[in-house]
């Protein structure tokens, strides 16, 4: 073990304890390091960032904030992920997140296995929100503003024989969805395959989840996602975890 990083780290734990901060005598005294020690390394890390110093007191800096925001944004992709898996295990379906954000739709994250493969990204999901059950679940909790901006910039267009043609009729679609109700395409997005979402609250940002079936399994689609809800509903706390990752 390299010791001078054990004891650079000791103090950074020492200091995250210190929420209104500590001075390096008292510091130095709780880590069991020697004054002129503590000194040296305190002031390298201040000098990285990983510590400031005011008034003679030291308190965690920009780059160790920064690694606890990293850390945290990892445990609740870890959470979500976890989340995902257990529902695609229980409905047997590959199981969606995305929430629309800066506008554009994020697919945040994706739970599949070999036996239930998610849905091939042949067309971009960003660009194709009118042709599939998360883009259209997402639209349609926009304001006319956000969603005529959104259909600005990326056009309807046909990507199979069964997708919405012009936006009128995109908009129309949209604005008869309930906006708890699940969404569902069937081979508008990709043929062979049928797709259903419903919208997640988060406050003021649209979210979705969704599932999706080979269309010979149709008949589940509607069963499948109405569990996925139930699911969500049991755990809807748990969901604002998610909001920043």
């Amino acid at each position: 073990m390299i010791g001078s990083v054990q004891r650079a780290m000791r103090l950074l734990e020492c200091v995250a304890a210190h929420e209104h901060g500590a001075p390096a005598k008292q510091l130095a005294r709780e880590t069991g390091l020697a004054l002129p020690t503590a000194y040296h390394l305190l002031r390298t890390l201040v000098h990285e960032g990983y510590l400031r110093r005011d008034k003679g007191l030291f308190f965690l800096g920009e780059a160790a904030e920064r690694l606890g925001d990293s850390g945290a944004t990892q445990k609740r992709r870890s959470t979500v992920a976890g989340l995902l898996a257990q529902w695609r295990d229980a409905i047997g379906a590959p199981v969606y997140y995305a929430v629309y954000r800066g506008g554009e739709i994020e697919m945040l994250c994706v739970s599949d296995t070999p036996g239930n493969p998610a849905a091939e990204e042949w067309a971009d999901f960003r660009e194709t929100g009118h042709a599939h059950a998360i883009g259209q679940c997402l639209l349609a909790q926009l304001d006319d503003e956000a969603r005529r901006d959104h259909l600005d910039r990326y056009p309807v267009q046909s990507l199979t024989p069964y997708t919405v043609h012009d936006d009128r009729t995109l908009l129309r679609r949209l604005e008869r969805l309930r906006r708890l109700g699940p969404v569902t395409e069937r081979q508008e997005y990709a043929l062979g395959v049928v797709c259903a979402a419903i919208p997640i609250t988060l406050g003021a940002t649209a979210a979705a989840m969704a599932i999706s079936l080979p269309a010979h399994q149709s008949d589940r689609l509607l069963p499948a996602v109405q569990q996925l809800q139930a699911e969500i509903g049991r755990l809807t706390g748990s969901m604002g975890l998610s909001i920043s990752i």
